[in-house]
This record gives structure tokens, C-alpha cells and sequence, in this order.
């Protein structure tokens, strides 16, 4: 196998950016520097459903407007599909080709990521391939990936977190005969919740302090589909709820006030091989969880919550627990779901079939005031965003270990690698330990300060170029971002 050993190299950054860059880091990150905590709302709005649309052939817009999010709070907001905000939700199976005609209708360019999914560079949102405002793009490839929840948001460079803190987001869900075949809950009992957090108080702004750009934007609203507040009225049956972190910086460490377990069904890139029983699964920006909740033990009237429980391991967050949205029963059924022991085999990757080791410093020192290289002051392995360089050289269909080395650092990082799936073999420092969402297919991995992470990745037969950032999306646009080529 070949160790490639990553060294800290600011590449071409000029005299002047250097010198500036070590002023910044000898800047230590005030510790009073948190994140704004939530204020929970009354949980009274009906959670809204996005509508579905057929990805085999589509055609929607990228809008701004006005979205009325509640009883007198209306915000300027950006929407896909002729919604004021969020998108709607793209369901194909696995092997159709999907087809979008997108059309730009925003003031500024921009372009769409497909989360997760293995597509063709030239398909993938890489941050400079940008649709002018007025200008068009056909998204048009063949869905690989196995049956699971992905989603689409926007990826342009230094402006990513922007729009989609104002409201580009949206599900792509695939499904397989495979899969239908398990008999999970469907239709209304098969529930998309994308949660991301708001600053309402700026009418949904975004102008990110020197703070906010260290540490990530935190709101102290709610936003469940794009409603705060909400609420969901369920039977007494088994649903499938497929949970999203959409937000820019926030992790959510979801549990349910009742005390009940969850059956942990899917991750990142689908189904696992087996249900696992777990009390709170936490997930970081990116990443996805799809969990089965029974309400069968309860009777109309009953109220049970989604909450946010406070978790350790990150200095500016995770002190606060809350609560999200509410579920109330309403009515009593039979469930007619019969719990399944098996799901779908998940192939594991053997690491004696890597060819490469390779480690990325993602531990430095940030700086929450001041900037270098027009607003970049979070590097990755000690370079920013440069889309004229090639940072890394992969071959296709090869296996390799990345490692993402935060035992250093001070801030926390979701390390997201574009072009497809890979697994995560093992965890050091912190919690020392992989959890029950992270032993399936994943394409978002959490890297606490003092944790290394070591993932196995087997490249696509794409070729081209990707990247691969933290998914703390002011992170992103602060330059946490690195390209890889496939060739």
C-alpha cells in the first residue's frame, strides 16, 4: 500500500495572505464565542409535506419571493419548483435516468449538488460550473446509488451557505422493487423532515458576522419543511421519518421526549442490513438518518416530541436541549406493519484493498475575527479553495484511506467527499468510537476537536473533477474546501 503523507503547504498563497494567515492563527477563538440558543416556539403549524416530482422527467426554477412562515412572520426567501421556500421532493428509482430542466430565475448564479449521489463531474454542482441569472442547464444522468435518502442544494463558490440558509433545498429520494419488497411504511407514513435553524429576527437575511464565519451560522428558530413551530398529527401506527440536517453549522442530537426507542433503518446512502434500536441518533450538517417510529402504544390526545437533546464534545455548541416539533395522535389504526429482522446487505469494503493512505489536517487553529484571501480563513490541510488547482489524484475504481485528523483543532467539522459513498472504518480520540448511523454507507462524516476519522472510500468510474470540504457551510465558503481529480 502507499502512504501518502499530506504536509501542511500553503501552496501559492502570496507573501502578504501568509503573513496575514499566521497573524490569524496565532488568534485564538474567544471562548465565549457560542452558538445562539433556540427559542422553541408553540408547536401549532401543520408540518407541510413537500410535493413529489417524477425525476425521470422534470423541469423547475430557482425563485426568490415571500414565504409566510407562520402567523405574522413573513420572510424574503429563495424556493425551487414554484415553492416560496425549500423545493420539492424527487423520487426515481434505482437505474432510471433522471432528467431535470433547471432554469436560473434568482438575481445571482448559481447551480445544484446532488447530495450523495455518483454522477458525472460535469453534473455533480462543482462550485465554479455556475448558471448565470436568466440561464438554463440540463441535469441529466443515470442513478446508481442504492435505494436511500439524498437531497440537491446549491454548491456555487463563496455562496453556498447564503443560499441555502435563504431556502434551496430539496429531497431526492431512490427506491428499488428491492426495497419495496421489505413492505416499510409508504405513502403518508413515509415522512421527509429536512430541520434547519433561522435567525427570523432578520427576516431570514443572510449577513454573517466575523463570529458567525468562525464558528457557523446558528438561528434561534426551528424550521422543520420550512415551518417553525410545527406540528404532526399521526395514527396509531409504525411511520418512517427520514431526517435531514439541513442547516448551515447546527448538529442535532435527535431523540424522542417520550423516552421511546427509534429503529435506525438507513444512513447517509441507504439501508442498513438490519434495524438497530437506538434512544437518539445525533447528525451534523449533510447528513441523514431514516428511523421507524411505532405510536402504537398510544391514544388519541397523546403528545410525544422531537427534541434535541445536549450532547458533549464541541466547545460552541451542543449545551442546550430542545424540542423541534410535535407529533399528536389523532386517530387510532391497525398498524399493518410487520417488523422486519433484515434489510439490505450492506458490502463492506476490505481495507487490504486500499492502495493509498491518505491523511488531511483539519485541525487548525481558526481565527473568529479578521480575514485573509477575501474572507477565506478556514483552510483545509493548511490550503483554501483554489478551483485552478489540483490538490488530489485518485484513480477510478480504486480504494483508499483518507483520514481527517481534528486532534488539534478547536472546531467542529463534517467532512462531506462529493462523487459518491464511502465507509467509516474508525474513529480515535473523543468518543473514540463509530455510532450505530455511521456503520452503513455514508457520504457526511462528524469529526468532534481531538477526534481522527479514517473513512474507505472506492472511487466511481467518473472521471473528472470533485471536491471534497466541511460541510459547516460557512466553513465551505471560508475556503475549507479541496479539489480531487478522477482519472
Amino acid at each position: 500500500m502507499k502512504q501518502i503523507r499530506i504536509k501542511f503547504n500553503l501552496g501559492l498563497l502570496s507573501l502578504f495572505a501568509l503573513l496575514a494567515f499566521s497573524a490569524c492563527m496565532k488568534m485564538h477563538m474567544d471562548p465565549d464565542v457560542t452558538a445562539r440558543d433556540i427559542a422553541e416556539k408553540i408547536f401549532s403549524n401543520p408540518l407541510p409535506v413537500p410535493p413529489v416530482l417524477d425525476g425521470k422527467s422534470a423541469a423547475f426554477d430557482a425563485k426568490s419571493s415571500t414565504s409566510m412562515l407562520s402567523s405574522g412572520i413573513t420572510v424574503n426567501s429563495l424556493g425551487y419548483a414554484g415553492a416560496p421556500i425549500l423545493g420539492a421532493t424527487i423520487r426515481i428509482e434505482q437505474g432510471e435516468n433522471f432528467n431535470l430542466d433547471f432554469k436560473n430565475n434568482l438575481i445571482e448564479a448559481t447551480n445544484i449538488h446532488w447530495h450523495g449521489l455518483e454522477v458525472p463531474a460535469a453534473q455533480d454542482g462543482y462550485p465554479t460550473d455556475v448558471i448565470a441569472p436568466g440561464g438554463s442547464f440540463q441535469y441529466s444522468f443515470q442513478v446508481k446509488n442504492r435505494p436511500g435518502t439524498y437531497w440537491y442544494h446549491p454548491h456555487p463558490d463563496m455562496a453556498t451557505a447564503s443560499q441555502a440558509y435563504r431556502g434551496l433545498a430539496g429531497f431526492f429520494i431512490v427506491g428499488s422493487a428491492e426495497e419495496s419488497a421489505l413492505g416499510l411504511p409508504s405513502g403518508e407514513f413515509d415522512v421527509p423532515l429536512v430541520v434547519q435553524d433561522k435567525r427570523l429576527d432578520g427576516g431570514l437575511t443572510y449577513a454573517p458576522s466575523d463570529n458567525d464565519r468562525s464558528i457557523g451560522l446558528f438561528g434561534e428558530t426551528v424550521l422543520v419543511n420550512g415551518k417553525p413551530g410545527a406540528m404532526f398529527e399521526v395514527a396509531t401506527r409504525t411511520y418512517r421519518f427520514r431526517l435531514l440536517n439541513g442547516s448551515n453549522a447546527r448538529i442535532y442530537n435527535f431523540t424522542l421526549s417520550s423516552g421511546a426507542t427509534m429503529e435506525l433503518i438507513g444512513t447517509d446512502g441507504g439501508l442498513l442490513d438490519a434495524p438497530v434500536a437506538i434512544n437518539s441518533v445525533l447528525l451534523s450538517p449533510g447528513e441523514r438518518a431514516e428511523v421507524l417510529v411505532n405510536f402504537g402504544g398510544l391514544t388519541v390526545g397523546d403528545e410525544v416530541f422531537l427534541k434535541s437533546n445536549a450532547f458533549a464534545g464541541s466547545a460552541t455548541q451542543g449545551k442546550q436541549d430542545f424540542k423541534i416539533m410535535k407529533f399528536i395522535v389523532t386517530r387510532q389504526e391497525d398498524d399493518p406493519f410487520v417488523q422486519v429482522s433484515t434489510l439490505m446487505p450492506v458490502e463492506k469494503i476490505v481495507e487490504s484493498e486500499a492502495i493509498a493512505i491518505r491523511t488531511f489536517n483539519i485541525g487548525h487553529m481558526m481565527a473568529h475575527s479578521g480575514t485573509t484571501m477575501s474572507g477565506m480563513i478556514h483552510p483545509l490541510d493548511g490550503k483554501f479553495f483554489d478551483p485552478n488547482r489540483r490538490d488530489e489524484v485518485v484513480n477510478a475504481n480504486s480504494v483508499e484511506i483518507w483520514e481527517f485528523d481534528n486532534t488539534n483543532g478547536t472546531e467542529t467539522h463534517p467532512m462531506h467527499l462529493h462523487a459518491g459513498q464511502f465507509q467509516v472504518l474508525s474513529r480515535t480520540g473523543g468518543r473514540g468510537q463509530l455510532e450505530a448511523w455511521e456503520k452503513g454507507w455514508k457520504d457526511t462524516v462528524l469529526a468532534f476537536p481531538g477526534e481522527k476519522v479514517r473513512i474507505i472510500v472506492r472511487f466511481p468510474g467518473n472521471l473528472g473533477k470533485y471536491v471534497f470540504h466541511c460541510h459547516n457551510l460557512e466553513h465551505e465558503d471560508g475556503g475549507m474546501m479541496l479539489n480531487y481529480e478522477i482519472k
